[in-house]
């Protein structure tokens, strides 16, 4: 008798988790290659092979004021979706990320005896603590990127693995700035600036004109400097162009990139970034940077109740202290943001200390992560 083929539901609400999901799929391929991977994903999920139900994009949310507005249609891809899965049970759930959509999913899937792992704890250590217990109702099984992340699950006795974060899989190698500023055909000895404000459009909005006005004042300090801005999307691209026109600076030498953000970061002799995944890709490359956000005011205060560390950036995290500067919300100023940057690439001790403690970050984050989260859900595709 034939063997039945194994369905896994996935469901990745923006560009990260579409990386992390595309990596998982091809570990799981590997050592099981019939399965079948059907939900939501981004272009790198549809590339592995995953059959897509509705576009990554329209989860791409971030903040309360933000969700509301888009409460409805998100619900709505919620309801339908778990209609779909109750109708025709994948053998497996794994959401990856977006905990506001998928741990309610995760829930109501487990009740119908659907094993459910969510692929990248929520940050119940930085804020909103109190989902552990919603957490603990919803998933058959945690996947955990950073280490200090393993006690807190293992205290009320959630299943849980370390996997280690991709990215420092990745970029495990020393990359070749010199190499690479030849191959992109940037001045040698010019000042490189990467200033990476966000995948999500609304990130790019509040950020852009501050970024441009923090490059020209960074021009009056070093007047052949170069500024790479990577653009996740042609939204996003239109978007910073359009904020170019109206701070009158089709002067500046500013280049923008689709994509190839970690090629900008590499090259770099600092890098204003916003919150998120890109801050631990800048520290995995070993570069100087500054960390800034801005959100609108209701969803910045409300964020603000509910936090429990000093720091928002994942290296600042990780280090469990304060190694780069961050200037949020009204702190995010031209004047504060140039100046910073300025002090971080002038001091040479700063920056050997910074590069010291970044090596250490990714030797711990090092751990095959594909691999290993590969085999922590594979027993629960066993016959």
């Amino acid at each position: 008798m034939a063997q039945q083929t194994k369905v896994i539901g996935m469901v990745a609400g923006e560009a990260s988790g579409d990386l992390l999901g595309s990596h998982l799929m091809a570990a799981i391929k590997q050592a099981m290659p019939g399965v079948r991977f059907v939900g939501i994903g981004g272009p790198r999920m549809r590339a592995a092979g995953m059959d897509i139900l509705f576009p990554m994009e329209k989860l791409a949310v971030r903040g309360y004021v933000e969700v509301l507005r888009h409460y409805r249609e998100i619900v709505g891809i919620r309801r339908k979706l778990r209609a779909r899965f109750i109708a025709d049970a994948p053998d497996l759930f794994i959401g990856i990320d977006a905990p506001d959509f998928n741990l309610d999913l995760e829930l109501q899937l487990k009740r119908y005896g659907i094993p459910t792992v969510h692929y990248v704890s929520p940050s119940i250590w930085a804020w909103r603590g109190e989902r552990i217990q919603k957490i603990k109702r919803a998933v058959s099984h945690v996947l955990a990127l950073f280490p200090f992340e393993v006690p807190l699950y293992q205290q009320e006795g959630v299943p849980v693995t370390y996997v280690g974060h991709p990215l420092a899989d990745m970029l495990a190698e020393v990359p070749k700035r010199a190499a690479l500023r030849e191959q992109m055909q940037l001045p040698k000895q010019a000042m490189i600036f990467a200033l990476l404000p966000g995948s999500r459009q609304s990130e790019v909005r509040q950020l852009a004109a501050t970024y441009i006005e923090t490059a020209r004042l960074i021009l009056n300090k070093y007047p052949d400097a170069r500024f790479l801005v990577p653009l996740a999307s042609r939204e996003t691209r239109a978007i910073f162009e359009e904020a170019i026109y109206h701070c009158a600076a089709e002067e500046l030498p500013i280049t923008l990139l689709f994509g190839h953000a970690q090629d900008a970061m590499i090259v770099a002799d600092g890098v204003l970034v916003a919150s998120g995944t890109a801050t631990l890709e800048a520290a995995l490359l070993k570069r100087p940077m500054v960390i800034t956000y801005r959100m609108p005011a209701l969803s910045w205060w409300l964020t603000q109740r509910k936090r429990y560390q000093p720091y928002v950036g994942l290296p600042n995290i990780l280090a469990g202290r304060f190694v780069v500067p961050e200037l949020l919300q009204e702190d995010a100023l031209p004047e504060n943001l140039a100046q910073a940057l300025l002090n971080l690439v002038a001091d040479k001790q700063a920056v050997a200390e910074l590069e010291e403690i970044f090596t250490g970050m990714q030797a711990t984050l090092t751990q095959n992560t594909a691999h290993k989260a590969a085999q922590a859900v594979l027993p629960y595709l066993a016959d």
